[in-house]
């Protein structure tokens, strides 16, 4: 295979696709630079189709440390368990990939993208999600793409093509958005309250760029046309769709219908059981050398096509109650919303929590405060290596009724933590305003549609519960999008069934103002400006909605902290003193913390001083005796001392704690002085004149000169 080397510009920087040299036995491989970041993406599929009855795509996004000269931290010192950035990124190539494989595709598909060099100033992720669409275009997979994929900035109302980190900290939106040519099929979106407007125009604009990617690799593909595999595209045929249809489609109408969830769950599959144990009963047998065998792969495919038959009269009636009589399984319009109740302070002992409830969706948000120090280390790639705010979103099996494993998260949970951390994060006041770690966690208590929404108005109002002073409240909403031929149907507030059989997740949070996250996933090709701009506005009224009644039961935020919530005082010294504050071997600090009752103090290398406790009284004082250390009299100010030492020559005068000077026995009277003691004794309050600082920072003390300003 002979070595292949294409290229472009994007966002000022050269994107280099080369092929042909590295993995030559994978169904497809290329190496993508840009910049100096350079990922090598690959892909393979088995050859025969899987049994199962989902379509078995596993998409890996994985970072090397050794591509950024880093070593893995960690008693091993390699590469564990894949990170959350690691994960989400998986997930992120992921979801607009699934979409556009055919149907009847049932191979198990592979794609990897390893990261092997890192330029923090260009996008390893997008590069990714380039070299995912491009090896599956120049493989023998049948795909139905190219899709690419952007990232976007806006600065002073510019936007951004692929924005580097340090323009990303300037910028209200961080956008990406994936498509194929012909429209938009993937968003995921963090900004600072930015308008449904300027939110379209910004996706809108990705939109142009994705073409360009999109036609890059067609010229790309071109050069290869490789064959693709045959596969079988599963059909039903005639007979066993009127059979089954007699059989089953009236009741499973009525089945549809009902309101309650798990009745409406419950009465589908037995229908569908009973349905499947009807057909059973006919007979599979064929002949061999004149003797009647059983056929056993000749009931599996007939089964298989009376269980399509079900689940394709189940999703006709959905999609039918909805486009057409513009009614929807649980009997709600089209924007109606399930009815909401909440509370908070449910929890005695937590720093805040709060319960939401939307239909048969409920989240428990519960927030914990802690130190700085108590932030999460981040081993990977970026340039960021700590961050304050965690929110963690937990998905039991009884919220939906069923039993199944526990043990560690999975991508789901990740992602919708994730999304819920990005909607919150835009309103959160700075460690300056509030030197907090804040920790949220989401117990989904119940399920149908839409946790992660709810886990962000839960964790809202806990946050509010627990005096941290956000900027404004958000809620979140889920949209869906019912779509027959031209015509289309959107959804506010999506329960389970209208996600499963429809054909868009759009999930918008926001403030009163404007929106702080998006996340859409398209089961289809795409999806148009016009129906894009409808769905946004169609959320905003939501929003609103959900808003108000947030408002109803937490107002605003809570003047004060939880009295189990840990007290914080920030205090700022001269770097050039921390020593002073340590002291040898850590013996000063040490003391000040247990002559203080325990109390937690973090020093940063720039001289900022974190202290916290149970009780303020004990912040108080370890920051009086910090700020005592690292004080430095100035020359010609007046204080008050106390004296500590009488000795022939003078007397010792302590200003604060730490820090003494001396006044000379000459300087203890306007009238020459004989004696020390008949000036002063020990213990005496008395003031003085600071007249200077020699270079080894001793400290000289006038009490004539301060009798004479005084």
């Amino acid at each position: 295979m002979q070595k292949k080397v294409y290229e472009m510009t994007l966002g000022g920087r050269v994107l280099r696709v080369e092929t042909g040299e590295m993995a030559k036995q994978a169904a497809g491989a290329a190496v993508i630079t840009y910049g100096d970041s350079t990922v090598l993406s690959v892909v393979t599929a088995r050859n025969e189709a899987s049994t199962q009855d989902f379509f078995p795509l596993m998409v890996i996004y994985q970072e090397k440390l050794y591509a950024a000269g880093k070593i893995p931290g960690g008693f091993l010192r390699r590469e564990g368990r894949p990170s959350e950035h690691e994960t989400l990124t998986s997930r992120l190539i992921d979801r607009p990939l699934r979409p556009l494989f055919p149907d009847g595709f049932k191979n198990e598909v592979q794609i990897i993208n390893t990261v092997l060099s890192s330029d923090p100033e260009c996008t390893t992720e997008m590069a990714a999600m380039l070299g995912s669409s491009l090896v599956l275009g120049i493989s023998n997979i049948p795909f139905n793409g190219p899709v690419a994929g952007v990232q976007i900035g806006r600065i002073n109302n510019e936007f951004i093509i692929n924005p580097t980190p340090d323009q990303l900290l300037d910028s209200d939106i961080d956008l990406i958005v994936t498509g194929t040519k012909q429209a938009i099929n993937m968003v995921e979106a963090g900004a600072r309250q930015v308008n449904e407007e300027d939110m379209l125009k910004a996706i809108m604009f990705a939109h142009n760029v994705i073409k360009e990617l999109v036609e890059f690799q067609e010229k790309i593909q071109a050069d290869f046309n490789t064959p693709k595999m045959a596969y079988d595209d599963f059909a039903v045929e005639k007979s066993v769709q009127e059979e089954v249809e007699a059989f089953a489609k009236n009741r499973l109408i009525k089945a549809v219908s009902i309101f309650d969830k798990l009745e409406r769950y419950h009465a589908i599959d037995a229908i569908s059981d009973e349905t499947i144990e009807n057909f059973e009963k006919k007979s599979f047998f064929k002949t061999i050398d004149g003797v009647k065998v059983f056929d056993e792969k000749a009931q599996k495919d007939y089964l298989k096509q009376v269980k399509k038959v079900v689940d394709g009269i189940v999703t006709a009636e959905v999609r039918r109650l909805i486009t057409q009589d513009k009614v929807r399984p649980d009997g709600r319009k089209v924007d109606e919303i399930r009815a909401l109740s909440s509370r908070v302070d449910i929890l005695p002992r937590a720093h805040g929590s709060a319960l939401f409830t939307r239909g048969q969706t409920q989240a428990l948000g519960v927030v914990t405060l802690g130190a700085l120090g108590e932030n999460q280390i981040i081993d990977g790639l970026g340039l960021e290596d700590t961050k304050r705010f965690m929110l963690h979103y937990n998905f039991p099996p009884f919220s939906v009724g069923e039993t199944g494993r526990y043990g560690f998260v999975g991508r789901r949970e990740v992602g919708h933590g994730a999304l819920g951390e990005r909607a919150i994060l835009q309103v959160l006041p700075n460690e300056e305003e509030f030197p907090y770690t804040i920790r949220i966690v989401s117990e989904i208590l119940e399920s149908n549609g839409s946790s992660s929404q709810a886990t962000i108005c839960a964790g809202t109002m806990a946050l509010m519960a627990a005096g941290v002073p956000i900027k404004a409240p958000v809620a979140g909403i889920a949209m869906g999008l019912i779509m027959e031929g031209e015509y289309y149907t959107i959804l506010s507030d999506i329960q389970g069934m209208e996600d499963h059989e429809g054909d868009m997740d759009f999930k918008v949070a926001g403030t009163k103002d404007g929106i702080t996250a998006l996340q859409m996933d398209i089961k289809i090709a795409g999806i148009t400006e016009e129906i894009l701009k409808e769905a946004l506005e169609q959320a905003r009224v939501s929003r609103l909605h959900i808003l108000n009644h947030m408002l109803e039961t937490i107002p605003e935020v809570a003047p004060d902290l939880s009295k189990y919530a840990p007290k914080v005082k920030l205090i700022m010294i001269d770097p050039d003193k921390i020593r002073d504050v340590i002291g040898a071997g850590g013996k000063i600090i040490t003391k000040i913390i247990e002559d203080n009752n325990g109390v937690k103090i973090d020093i940063d290398q720039d001289g900022k001083v974190i202290l916290m406790h149970m009780e303020t009284k004990w912040i108080e004082s370890a920051a009086q005796r910090i700020l005592d250390l690292v004080r430095v009299p100035i020359v010609g100010e007046i204080y008050e001392g106390k004296v500590t030492r009488v000795e022939k020559f003078g007397c010792f005068v302590e200003l604060w704690t730490g820090t003494e000077g001396l006044v000379h026995i000459s300087r203890l009277a306007k009238e020459r002085v004989e004696k020390v003691e008949s000036i002063v004794s020990l213990g005496d309050q008395i003031l003085v004149k600071c007249i200077g600082i020699d270079d080894k920072g001793r400290i000289d003390l006038s009490r004539k000169d301060a009798l004479n300003i005084k």
